[in-house]
């Protein structure tokens, strides 16, 4: 497997991200976030059916995967998105997507080639 763009994100670091956003809680708690910026663990469980707690262990996985990052404003923490793991993530996975299409083009050019020597050989074998 390569690596994606920027020494600091290998693909061990998109294995973590796509992992954290595995499980479709911290999806949410990703889109609230990209929506409506800083947000506390308590703001953020208010639109969630699960414990503030249950935020806080979210978040501390989204962050482990690079996706947030907090502040301390008086006695409040805000979590806020970073983009640059989303942005690796999508990188590597356009590559991937790309490599794909390569292939995928290939197997259709054979495929095309066949069959076409398949029709000159019926048709050959018809004027034969």
């Amino acid at each position: 497997m390569s690596e994606v763009t920027g020494a600091e994100h290998p693909v061990v670091r998109v294995a973590g991200v796509l992992e954290a956003l595995g499980d479709p809680t911290r999806r949410v708690v990703v889109e609230l976030l990209a929506v409506g910026g800083g947000r506390t663990a308590t703001s953020l469980a208010s639109e969630l059916p699960v414990t503030r707690q249950a935020v806080v262990q979210h978040l501390a996985v989204l962050r482990a995967a690079g996706l947030v990052q907090s502040r301390r404003e008086g006695r409040e923490v805000q979590f806020e998105l970073r983009s640059t793991a989303l942005t690796a993530t999508a990188a590597w996975m356009a590559d991937v997507a790309a490599q794909w299409d390569r292939r995928l083009a290939i197997v259709a050019e054979i495929a095309e080639t066949a069959q076409v020597e398949a029709m000159l050989a019926d048709r050959t074998r018809q004027d034969s």
